[in-house]
């Protein structure tokens, strides 16, 4: 068995391990690694600048991976460190540390003090608290099963059972079963008010399989690499689900060898809400981004095709399209109570009837920028400053469904999760992959295809949406790798949306 000490306030910020099957899946929120008191800790440092701030951030990760039966990965992370902000003269400045004793954090808020007087005079902006409202608040992720509820070796054996319903037949030369689960807690307090407490439980989890028969290689997966995170417990592994779609994607992976390739046309294009996900989270997260839109972001993850001119003129999409950003969706991955400046977090539309209405950005860029933003200032970690980030941003549900989608089309094509993605520096010219397709003809599902892939530009592909799925058929998912900023954070955001129809895409298949 391995034991886990007492951390103590100068201990390592990243432990990493290897667990043994007799552990259970949590040992989170345990009293022994929980000793930071953030509020005597801001008493340490409280009269060093005009406002200071702390943000405390303690994160316990769990890897579990299985290859065709047999055990890969079983990983076990702790990370835990405090980031400082200061404010002086309207300058904010941080320092982050995994020191959580006195001294550390005099230290952490002496080099944050410092950079901000440097800066000062030559601040692009002038800040003030009006940029770090004083709420207090508490958020806890749903869950109805704890991780405590399984052991490793109960958890292990039914991903192994999950790659045994895939290996349908000796052409599935790999099936893999993957497992993430984060119980994270971040406390947030500052000198004129804040008193934030958010405690995160994540879950995420791939289910894939490679076949192959001669040259021709195809994969296919549980809605794709990166669709399927959700906050929530073990309840969200529903394992009788799990095996039946296993064994149906495998079976596809099978039917994909076979298949014709992605005609290259011009025709209508159903996704599926997995591939929506990725539609959504290029061609409108990344591109309302304030921060890309004032020019923070143009020499790493490029700038973004919209003006701010555009809020309030530009019709991105037909009057069907509506998107939300919506931080309280319940279960949602990016889900949340308060960014990282402590703004409480809305619902606010960004799209409405195709109208751009409002942009992905914090106080500070909606200060710079006068532009009408949300509650997005986020931090991958500890040791990371908050940018404007997406999080939950939804696709609202219409009043179709896929089968009327269907019947509309003369000839056209479905397509299901993403494979492959690739995006111009402004978020404007697009082109993505598909591991599974079917043409439509005359109304009605005909053949499989394999290497569907299709191109566009996103606001006239936005106004050729002409259908729009209602509630029940919409579906959630999310990722935990949405990549921004210097230096580089992978942060977690959730996507929401029905299947929807656009009216002549270019497509084309593999190679093309």
């Amino acid at each position: 068995m391995v034991h886990f000490g007492k951390l103590k306030s100068t201990d390592n910020v990243s432990v990493m391990v290897t667990s043994s099957d007799t552990e259970r899946l949590t040992l989170a929120f345990n009293p022994n690694y929980s000793e930071f008191d953030i509020h005597q800790g801001l008493g340490w440092i409280a009269g060093e600048a005009d406002w200071v701030g702390l943000r405390f951030v303690q994160e316990y990760t769990q890897n579990r991976s299985i290859r065709n039966q047999r055990p890969d990965q079983n990983l076990f992370r702790i990370e835990r460190g405090v980031m400082v902000e200061a404010m002086i003269d309207g300058q904010i400045a941080y320092a982050g540390t995994s020191d959580l004793s006195k001294p550390g954090l005099r230290e952490a808020c002496r080099r944050a003090v410092q950079l901000a007087m440097a800066s000062a005079d030559s601040k692009v902006f002038g800040f003030s608290t009006m940029q770090r409202p004083p709420n207090q608040g508490r958020f806890v992720s749903p869950r109805l099963q704890g991780l405590d509820s399984l052991s490793l070796t109960e958890f292990t054996s039914k991903l192994i059972d999950a790659c045994r319903h895939m290996q349908v037949s000796d052409k599935i030369v790999n099936a893999t079963a993957e497992t993430t689960l984060v119980e994270s807690h971040c406390q947030y307090a500052s000198t004129n008010g804040s008193n934030i407490d958010q405690q995160f439980l994540l879950v995420s989890a791939n289910f894939a399989v490679t076949a192959k028969d001669g040259s021709i290689t195809q994969r296919r997966s549980l809605n794709g690499p990166v669709a399927n995170c959700s906050q929530a417990g073990l309840e969200y592994f529903n394992f009788d689900a799990i095996f039946a779609d296993c064994e149906r994607v495998a079976r596809q992976a099978l039917e994909l060898l076979d298949a014709d390739n992605c005609p290259c046309e011009i025709l209508d294009l159903i996704l599926a809400p997995d591939q929506m996900l990725l539609q959504i989270h290029e061609t409108i997260g990344h591109p309302l981004e304030l921060d890309r839109i004032l020019g923070d972001e143009r020499n790493y993850a490029g700038w973004s095709f919209v003006k701010p001119c555009d809020f309030g003129r530009l019709q991105y999409g037909t009057n069907l399209m509506n998107v939300t950003f919506d931080p309280g969706l319940n279960g949602e991955f990016a889900s949340y109570g308060f960014d990282d400046c402590g703004n409480r977090a809305t619902r606010e539309y960004l799209i409405k009837d195709g109208l751009l209405l409002r942009g992905l950005g914090s106080l500070e860029s909606q200060a710079r920028s006068g532009i009408a933003g949300v509650a997005n200032f986020r931090a991958s970690s500890w040791n990371r400053a908050p940018v404007d980030r997406m999080a939950n941003v939804n696709l609202a549900p219409g009043s179709s469904n896929l089968e009327a989608m269907v019947a509309a089309v003369k000839r056209g094509i479905y397509m299901e999760s993403n494979i492959s993605w690739s995006i111009d520096d402004y978020r404007n010219k697009f082109q993505f992959g598909c591991e599974y397709a079917r043409l439509i003809e005359d109304g009605q599902f005909t053949k499989v295809l394999k290497n569907p892939n299709y191109r566009g530009v996103t606001v006239p592909f936005w106004n050729s949406l002409k259908m729009v799925g209602g509630p029940d058929e919409c579906r959630s998912f999310g990722t935990s790798f949405c990549g921004k900023g210097e230096p580089n954070q992978m942060i977690r955001v959730g996507h929401a949306s029905p299947p929807c129809l656009f009216t002549q895409v270019e497509v084309f298949g593999g190679g093309q």
